[in-house]
C-alpha cells in the first residue's frame, strides 16, 4: 500500500488563528501533485473519515496549482492555548495524513 507521505514531499500543520487549524501538502513533482489531485484522493469523505469531523468542522480543500500544493483547513475543537489543547501551536496535526492510502 502506498501512502501519501510517500508521495508528498512535505506534509505539515499549523494554527491558522486561534480557532483553526491548516494542513499542507506539498508535492515535489507536478505529475504527482496532479496524480492525487485528478484522482480526488483528498476530498471531504476522507477527511472527515481521518479527522473524526462532525459536520462543518471542514473549512475547506483548496488547491494551489502553481506550487503543487493541497491545503486543508479545519475549525479546532479545543482553540488555541484554552484549556485542554495540548497543540498549542497545531504542528502535530498533519499525522493522519501520513498514512492515507493514495493507490
Amino acid at each position: 500500500m502506498k501512502t501519501l507521505s510517500q508521495v508528498a514531499k512535505v506534509i505539515r500543520s499549523k494554527n491558522a488563528g486561534p480557532f483553526m487549524t491548516t494542513i499542507d501538502i506539498m508535492f515535489a513533482t507536478e505529475r504527482e501533485y496532479q496524480d492525487i489531485r485528478d484522482r480526488n484522493i483528498i476530498n471531504e469523505d476522507s477527511v472527515t473519515e481521518l479527522y473524526g469531523l462532525r459536520k462543518g468542522e471542514l473549512v475547506g480543500i483548496f488547491y494551489a496549482d502553481l506550487c503543487m500544493s493541497i491545503k486543508v483547513t479545519l475549525i479546532s475543537r479545543i482553540p488555541s492555548g484554552d484549556f485542554g489543547n495540548v497543540d498549542i501551536y497545531g504542528a502535530q496535526q498533519y499525522i493522519p495524513f501520513l498514512g492515507l492510502s493514495v493507490e
